[in-house]
């Protein structure tokens, strides 16, 4: 018998609906929670906190909210509109295997993709030594001394490369001397950053313009290696040249040709950068990929990016710590290196753990089979009048096509091969791991006149020899460390994947409370389109024809990012937030340029802003001037005004982060614009903090002119260790001019120019986002917000007889994060805000974001996909820690021997015969459940004790350890 329905059955929810999977609170949590802080709805929470000034003046326009089901069935019908051609293209991008051991276990797991960055060294040991993984298989096969930990991709790492170099030589030019034979979009990128930093970039366009300017004035050199075009060049004369004149030699290398040729290192260049793409990394239409940069020794307290270096811990063990450019730019602000915030962590694990698997003699064999099939191709084009015009080439034959070159490339099409037309009468043809014996055959096919009879391929393949000259081929080893050595049966590899996430805390396993990071619910229907062939194996500079889907994917989610945040025009070409910023910092500049006022380039930045900020506006060539805030935490209007009318005639922008990186929605923001406005300055506004502001209010209706959106945060891209990550920026109507875009590939020239190597950015993890909001809709949206101020008001409201919460707003309450003040311990107990997040990892909790925006506090941000049980469960773990602060304010335990201070306990130090503590092992252990007093069944054992930083920094150490270490 059915039971009846009250109401119509076209009424009922449906069960596969998304809303109750995001998100984690139901209707009966929610009176709960209200109850505890005092509120009668959460509509009433929500306008109690929200200025009533900026509140939204419509509702988002999005499609109504799809299931699961229905939004992918929608996303495949989009993705066949992708036509996967074989690409021959190259131009750093390549077909490639991603091992299904890799595949199923890093780039599809959780315990991998929802991790947070390594800034809690201790609970991250597993993906901090698949990064030195990372970095010793950079140095081994670059030859060079010490490697990042990932790069956002090849261009921007040799941008990077440039201004590193422009750091560390002594020669005062201003010119950086490029080959033409770089890639494309390599140049591209680089000339937008040199451009506001007054560098200028000399191309060389020949053999002979490259002589020329060889012999002149820079301060450094970038060379390919091998070349775009696949010429392969000795460079030790022209690097021994630069070196003569006091300039850096940089290298951009591609590391599969590494292990057949002599490496940069062995010839004397000061940096090598370049892409990890074809280790793993499907093309993915241009990302995410891990760029590298490697460099000389003396260069790496300068180096941009994230090092991961060997310290020990407290028990004298060697332990992974972050080194030396640990947030930098949050500490070092306009004077940071660089202003990378996010890194390319996943696709790093991914390039590291190919190399693990295949070992320095497989990734040989892999590169010898390219360079030989290449040479096969040679000589069969050869006998079909089609001589190509180097001798030397690894996997990339130039053609010189005249006339005949568009018939050529027409004809591929037919056959659904991707050839790549350059500098107009030429075809360069890119061969890559994936490329078969038929896939040779139909290229011979492609050039053979009507009726030609086609090369013998077995008559070429005896005795075939790559086209690498002989003074040009390695003979050093590389990879020689165990550890690429060990594990290349699938079940060791599984294993060893095992052991290394079981080292991490995840999302996986606990909630990560991370203010300002918005570590939300990255749902497993959103992550399963980024590995479909349609949106995996498409090559970024296919023909436009061929990337219809992702030209509608991008047309759709533009659209409802523009709903989302009031603004007229997105691009999503940043692939990072860093890269947003700077995107968005740009388009200021070249819009008061564009009017005759290119003086402006006074940048107002709150003492309270991201670290990011400054270091953004430094790298896009504006002076930073930093404004006042007051005692709540907000920016000091009185300090601001004086400020605006002091750099009046100069004034740029104001960056400010709404709402504010104290986690309180000030009032008077309107006014902030309306001030700025009148001064002739445009607003930046951040948007690390959106997931505080969708659907509730809009900052292109509250004044804003500029945004970048963290799609990794707030639109559920996964933060994959520490990267990839998706900064799109947005703009009002007169800006969308000035938004970034690339020439390559489409010939149009834009006012900014390019920020990332590729058209569409990080484009393979935007169907994630896309699936977002599809599922959600605008109620959704809405509602997640509203939920994620909700949760952040109930953990201040439960914790505020034990921590009180260092800002809110008049009522008392905070945004979606709040800053819990752990500054009077210190005087009390000797705790300090580390300790707690240390001890925290003995109760299976990641700590929330520490010290930052103010010194020994902790910044809670629980999201709205986080379930009550979970957040009681956090909350009793804070209670159960401040009653242990208590019992050592009533000296029940020293102040230098406390279960706070030996924070985190392994598993080794409790199971050891002496236990010389003055309290109980099972206590150090945090074994029982902080509310109930019972044991509890699942427990995490920090794999090390906490980590020393300053030993770390002082004996750097980055590559992987030696085996006698752990003996």
């Amino acid at each position: 018998m059915l039971m009846q329905s009250a109401r119509p059955l076209g009424e009922l929810e449906n069960p596969t609906e998304f809303l109750p999977r995001h998100i984690g609170i139901d209707e009966a949590d929610e009176r709960h929670m209200l109850s505890v802080i005092g509120e009668a709805s959460r509509r009433a929470l929500v306008e109690s906190i929200v200025p009533r000034s900026i509140a939204r003046s419509r509702a988002m326009r999005l499609p109504p909210p799809a299931t699961e089901a229905a939004a992918l069935l929608e996303l495949r019908h989009i993705a066949r509109k992708n036509q996967v051609f074989r690409s021959f293209i190259g131009q750093g991008y390549y077909g490639t295997f991603t091992p299904g051991v890799i595949l199923r276990n890093i780039l599809e797991n959780p315990a991998w993709y929802t991790a947070y960055t390594p800034y809690q060294a201790e609970i991250s040991q597993g993906r901090m030594e698949a990064l030195v993984n990372f970095q010793t298989m950079v140095c081994d096969l670059t030859a060079m001394p010490i490697a990042n930990a990932s790069m956002l991709d090849e261009a921007t790492a040799a941008a990077e490369a440039m201004t590193l170099a422009k750091r560390m030589v002594k020669s005062k030019s201003a010119n950086f001397l490029v080959a033409g034979d770089c890639h494309p979009q390599t140049i591209e990128v680089v000339q937008t950053r040199a451009k506001p930093l007054g560098i200028q970039v000399l191309l060389a366009n020949s053999a002979e313009e490259w002589k020329q300017l060889l012999a002149g004035d820079y301060f450094a050199v970038l060379a390919q290696y091998p070349a775009t075009s696949g010429r392969i060049d000795d460079l030790r004369a022209d690097v021994q040249q630069a070196h003569d004149k006091q300039a850096a030699f940089i290298v951009a290398a591609d590391l599969l040709a590494l292990t057949l040729l002599v490496p940069p290192g062995e010839f004397g260049a000061d940096i090598v950068c370049g892409t990890t793409q074809r280790f793993g990394m499907p093309m993915g239409a241009g990302g995410p990929h891990a760029g590298y940069l490697a460099c000389r020794d003396e260069f790496k307290r300068s180096m941009p990016g994230r090092l991961v270096g060997v310290s020990v811990d407290s028990h004298g063990n060697p332990a992974y710590r972050l080194a030396l450019q640990t947030r930098e730019q949050h500490i070092r602000r306009e004077k940071a290196t660089s202003n990378i915030c996010t890194a390319q962590v996943l696709p790093a694990v991914v390039a590291s753990m190919y190399a693990v698997y295949h070992g320095p003699q497989g990734l040989k064999r892999i590169a010898l089979r390219v360079a030989s099939y290449t040479a096969l191709l040679a000589k069969g084009l050869e006998q079909l009048g089609h001589k190509p015009r180097r001798e030397a080439f690894f996997d990339t034959l130039s053609l010189h096509t005249g006339e005949a070159t568009q018939n050529y490339i027409s004809r591929a099409h037919a056959m659904h091969l991707n050839l790549r037309q350059a500098w107009q009468e030429y075809i360069c043809i890119s061969l890559d791991e994936t490329t078969t014996r038929e896939d040779i055959q139909r290229l011979w096919q492609v050039f053979a006149t009507p009726g030609q009879a086609l090369p013998d391929f077995a008559a070429f393949e005896k005795g075939i020899e790559p086209g690498i000259p002989q003074a040009l081929r390695r003979t050093s080893e590389f990879l020689a460390h165990p550890v690429f050595n060990t594990h290349h049966s699938e079940t060791g590899m599984l294993r060893y994947l095992r052991s290394l996430s079981d080292k991490d805390l995840a999302l996986d396993r606990s909630m990560i409370p991370l203010g300002s990071c918005t570590m939300k619910l990255n749902a497993t229907s959103e992550m399963i389109p980024i590995t479909w062939p349609e949106f995996a194996h498409v090559h970024p500079f296919a023909p436009r024809d061929q990337l219809q889907g992702y030209a509608e994917l991008d047309e759709q989610l533009r659209a409802w990012l523009c709903e989302a945040t009031g603004y007229a025009g997105i691009s999503l070409q940043p692939n990072a937030g860093s890269q947003g910023e700077y995107a968005g910092l740009l388009a200021i500049k070249a819009w008061h340029e564009s009017r005759g006022q290119a003086h402006r380039n006074i940048c107002l930045i709150p003492s309270s802003a991201h670290g990011t900020n400054p270091a953004s506006a430094q790298m896009a060539g504006l002076q930073v001037v930093v404004t006042a805030c007051d005692d709540s935490g907000n920016v000091d209007l009185a300090d601001l005004r004086a400020k605006c009318e002091k750099h009046s005639g100069n004034l740029a922008c104001i960056m400010i982060t709404y709402p504010s990186t104290h986690g309180v929605f000030e009032m008077q923001v309107k006014e902030l614009c309306e001030l700025v406005h009148s001064h002739g300055g445009r607003v930046y506004v951040d948007g690390a903090n959106m997931n505080a502001l969708v659907g509730v209010a809009a900052p292109g209706e509250f004044g804003g002119d500029v945004s970048h959106l963290n799609l990794h945060k707030t639109f559920c891209i996964p933060h994959g260790g520490g990267g990839p990550g998706v900064g799109p920026v947005c703009v009002v109507e007169d800006l969308v001019p000035f938004l970034p875009g690339h020439q390559t590939g489409s010939g149009i020239q834009h006012a900014v120019g390019a920020v990332s190597a590729a058209p569409w950015g990080n484009a393979a993890v935007l169907p994630i986002s896309w699936m977002y909001c599809r599922m959600m809709g605008a109620e959704g949206l809405t509602q997640a917000t509203e939920v994620a101020i909700l949760s952040a008001n109930y953990v201040s409201a439960r914790l505020r007889d034990h921590y009180p919460t260092l800002y809110a707003s008049a009522n008392g309450h905070v945004a979606h994060e709040c800053i819990l003040d752990l500054r009077p311990l210190k005087e009390t107990s000797g705790v300090m805000a580390e300790d707690v997040a240390k001890r925290l990892m003995d109760y299976g909790f990641h700590a929330p974001t520490l010290s930052f925006p103010v010194p020994n506090t902790l910044m809670v941000e629980p999201t709205e996909s986080e379930t009550l049980e979970e957040l009681d469960r956090f909350c009793d773990a804070m209670i159960a820690i401040r009653e242990e602060v208590r019992r050592i304010e009533r000296g029940e335990w020293p102040q230098e021997d406390n279960p706070l201070k030996n924070a985190p306990h392994t598993a080794e130090s409790l199971l050891k015969a002496e236990w010389p503590h003055p309290y109980a092992r099972e206590l150090g252990a945090a074994m029982a459940d902080p509310k109930t007093g019972s044991g509890r069944q699942l427990k995490y054992w920090p794999p090390v004790g906490r980590v020393d930083n300053v030993y770390g920094d002082r004996n750097l150490f980055c590559s992987c350890v030696p085996m006698s270490a752990y003996e």
